[in-house]
Order: structure tokens, then C-alpha cells, then sequence
């Protein structure tokens, strides 16, 4: 697969998560109106919200993501080696330079956001800019670099925050239908239907592990693509390895991730599995450290 196919097919698939979206977000909201009576009106709600969140994570995705995990705008000279590295390699790239951001966390982790190489931002920790040398962060730097001009940050940013918006919705419809049932409970005539209460729970079971598995079929791929794609931009596979394995090798989560934002990381922020844990590697957002780190040794 070429570059530019790549970035076709996930411009594709950027329409295919909002279409998805919208199914499920409009789906969840006709389900509780047919348990309340108003299919119909409850539909066009949910269609409604789904149309307007779609909109904005489109153009303000990036912005919430930003806000969710504590960045701040970096500057040349208080993170001069931050800038200058994101300077040479989007010039390496031949991308416009991204905006530079910081997040005060001793963990060490990168993002990149936006979407497109026009509205694209790199985002690090301080906990990588204290722990890296130079050419291990021109490596993270890099992969970041490479996610922009793949176009796998539109995928990756907007998903996040629909991916919250749908857990969210969840949470607040089992909500209503708790205090709901609560004060209904006693009310033999609402006539509603059972079934259409247990197709409902089911629903809110299935939605947000669907929404979880495409955030998870959707990050492992591109994490070896932005890995090889640095190793060409550098020219030092090794540097990188090295950053993985300071990464990975850190011992606490970052305080400000959340599962929504994981997948965004070059390194699973969250909690760190076990050498062997099969079915807890299989719901990870990130591939095995150590699998990326042979490959990027053998090129």
C-alpha cells in the first residue's frame, strides 16, 4: 500500500466511523424512545445530536482532546528541543510545522492531533523531554510526525471523542432508566414493553464495545506504519527502539490519560500488562512494545 492510498483509506474510514456513529448514537436514542412511547421523537433527537457531535469533533476534536489531557502551548525557548525537533522533521516530511504542546506529566508519552497537516499539533510530555537524548526524541518526534502525514490523526482524534460521547450517552441512559424505573415501578398501567427494555440494555452493553473495538482495530496497524515511516525520516530505527524501551520500561500511568485518548499515545498510557497476558494484550490499544522494538532493531 502506498502513502497515498493510505491516506485515502483513512479518509474513507473517518466516514465510515461517523456513519457508524450516527447509527448507533440515533439507534440508542429510538430504543429509549420506544420504551417510552415516542420512537419517532426520540429518533429525530438522536439524530439530531449525532448530526451536531459529528460536526464539531470534526472541526474541534483536536481542541478537546488538548483540553482533556491538560496540554499547554510549548514555546522555542523554554522547550527548545521539543520545537526544533518537530521543526526538522516536519520539514523533513515536508509538512507545514505543527503547533508544539506540553503536558506536565512525569510520564514519559507523545501524541500527535488535528485534522489535517494544516491544523496538526505535537503534543509531548515533560516526563519524555527530561527522559530523552536528542536523537531518541527526534525518533518520537518523528512517529508523531509520521501519524500527521499518514492522516491517521483525523481516524485516531476524531474517534476519541466519539468514542467518550457514545460512553457517555451509555452511561447517562442507564442512568435515566434507573431512577426511571425507580419511580415507575409501581405504575402497572405505563404499558411499557418488556422486551423492548432488555433489546435497550443490550444495546447499551454491545455500543460502547463496538466503539471500543474500532478504536482498537483502528491504532495497532498504524503504530508500525508511523514507526517504520520515522525510521525512513531519521534514519536511526535504533534511536527510536531506545525511546520505546524507556517508555514502556516507566512504571506509572500518565495521570491525565483516560481510555478514551489511549490510542492516541506512542505508548499505552494506562496500565502496563504483563509479559504473556494474552487476553489482556488483545484489548490494548497498542501493539507489543517489544515486537515494535525487534522490528525497528532488524531494519
Amino acid at each position: 500500500m502506498t502513502i497515498y492510498s493510505q491516506i485515502s483509506a483513512n479518509r474513507q474510514k473517518t466516514y465510515l466511523i461517523f456513519a457508524l456513529f450516527i447509527a448507533l448514537l440515533t439507534g440508542f436514542f429510538y430504543l429509549i424512545g420506544l420504551y417510552y412511547g415516542d420512537g419517532n421523537g426520540y429518533l429525530v433527537l438522536g439524530l439530531v445530536i449525532s448530526t451536531v457531535t459529528t460536526f464539531f469533533s470534526y472541526f474541534y476534536s483536536d481542541k478537546l482532546v488538548l483540553m482533556s489531557v491538560g496540554a499547554v502551548p510549548a514555546n522555542k525557548r523554554d522547550h527548545f528541543d521539543l520545537y526544533t525537533a518537530t521543526e526538522n522533521m516536519a520539514m523533513a516530511a515536508g509538512l507545514p510545522m505543527p503547533k508544539v504542546y506540553v503536558i506536565n506529566d512525569p510520564a514519559p508519552n507523545a501524541f500527535a492531533t488535528g485534522r489535517d497537516p494544516k491544523h496538526a499539533v505535537v503534543c509531548a510530555t515533560t516526563g519524555l523531554l527530561s527522559m530523552m537524548d536528542r536523537g531518541e526524541l527526534e525518533g518520537v518526534v518523528a512517529h508523531e510526525v509520521s501519524h500527521i502525514k499518514n492522516f491517521d490523526i483525523l481516524v485516531m482524534t476524531i474517534t476519541s471523542v466519539l468514542v467518550g460521547t457514545i460512553s457517555l450517552v451509555a452511561d447517562w441512559i442507564l442512568r435515566s432508566l434507573w431512577w426511571g424505573g425507580r419511580r415507575d415501578s409501581s405504575d402497572r398501567d405505563s404499558g411499557r414493553n418488556p422486551l423492548t427494555l432488555i433489546l435497550l440494555l443490550l444495546a447499551l452493553i454491545i455500543a460502547p464495545l463496538t466503539a471500543t473495538l474500532i478504536q482498537l482495530a483502528i491504532s495497532r496497524k498504524r503504530e508500525y506504519l508511523a514507526d517504520a515511516s520515522a525510521a525512513l525520516l531519521t534514519r536511526r530505527p535504533v534511536a527510536l527502539a531506545s525511546a520505546l524501551e524507556k517508555i514502556s520500561g516507566y512504571p506509572r500511568p500518565m495521570r491525565s490519560a483516560n481510555t478514551a485518548t489511549a490510542h492516541m499515545f506512542i505508548s499505552n498510557p494506562l496500565r502496563k500488562h504483563t509479559k504473556g497476558d494474552w487476553f489482556a494484550g488483545l484489548f490494548s490499544t497498542h501493539p507489543p512494545v517489544a515486537e515494535r522494538i525487534r522490528i525497528l532493531r532488524s531494519l
